[in-house]
């Protein structure tokens, strides 16, 4: 439990409320995936835009659960935000995508969704 991400700060937010904490866990498993893949979607069209909001949409996210990696999320936010066409951004992207891979599949077992 909690190998590829963090409840500390969940647990200090939801006030120890095991049924928040449970439907914190239930709503990333509803929007970061889904963001995940529009995310990697975007950046394979070059849609800068796009790549930009789901990125953006990710964080707050990403960062409450801890997953360690929102500093290359911030980097592909800002690869799209500033269209940085002269940038290879796939490997910060890749680094998120197994992120949140596994942070979703470990949230499954761990609260059993």
């Amino acid at each position: 439990m909690e190998l590829h991400y963090k409840l500390f700060r969940v647990r200090e937010l939801a006030d120890n409320d095991e049924s928040f904490i449970a439907a914190l866990a239930e709503a990333f498993l509803e929007e970061v995936p889904e963001d995940a893949e529009r995310l990697k979607k975007a950046v394979a069209e070059n849609n800068y835009q796009e790549a930009y909001q789901a990125a953006h949409k990710m964080k707050p996210t990403v960062d409450l659960f801890e997953l360690g990696v929102l500093d290359k999320l911030i980097e592909v936010q800002d690869w799209g935000k500033f269209t940085q066409t002269d940038v290879d951004i796939t490997e910060q992207l890749e680094i998120v995508l197994s992120a949140v891979e596994k942070a979703s599949a470990e949230m499954k077992s761990d609260f059993k969704l």
